[in-house]
């Protein structure tokens, strides 16, 4: 029942309902609807390939569009640059604390060495830290 119901509501990005983009038609639901004329195959497999053009340029539509909406954060929006002092979150970063809550939230400010891009940056760590120093801009403060 709950993939009867998914596949019978319209999808916002196509318009159209999966089992109408499939089968070119909606499922019978049990109402009676008497249908005197039969359409015609090549009107069918038109109206189905019709169906089937429109919905991909709709989701390509929205692909330009969540693109676009996920670049306008994607520019370097803290102007970070190189020789610059960062704080280091400390995401994914393992330490001796036995509890997450009692470790820092961020460590002390590392200097950028190198601009990587697409968001990533070089930092100029410890020697006894055994991490990649590389790291996203969204880990630096």
């Amino acid at each position: 029942m709950a993939e009867f119901a998914y596949n019978d509501k319209k999808h916002a990005t196509t318009g159209k309902t999966p089992f109408e983009l499939n089968f070119g038609r909606h499922p019978w639901k049990g109402d009676l609807m008497i249908q005197t004329e039969l359409p015609r195959v090549e009107e069918f497999a038109k109206k189905l390939q019709e169906s089937w053009k429109h919905a991909a340029q709709a989701m390509e539509e929205s692909q330009r569009n969540m693109k676009r909406q996920f670049n306008k954060k994607r520019r370097n929006p803290q102007g970070l640059k190189v020789r610059e002092h960062m704080w280091l979150e400390n995401k994914n970063i393992q330490s001796n604390q036995p509890s997450k809550k009692l470790d820092n939230k961020r460590y002390r400010p590392f200097r950028i060495t190198k601009d990587i891009g697409l968001g990533a940056f070089q930092l100029e760590l410890p020697e006894g830290w055994m991490i990649y120093n590389v790291f996203n801009e969204d880990l630096l403060t």
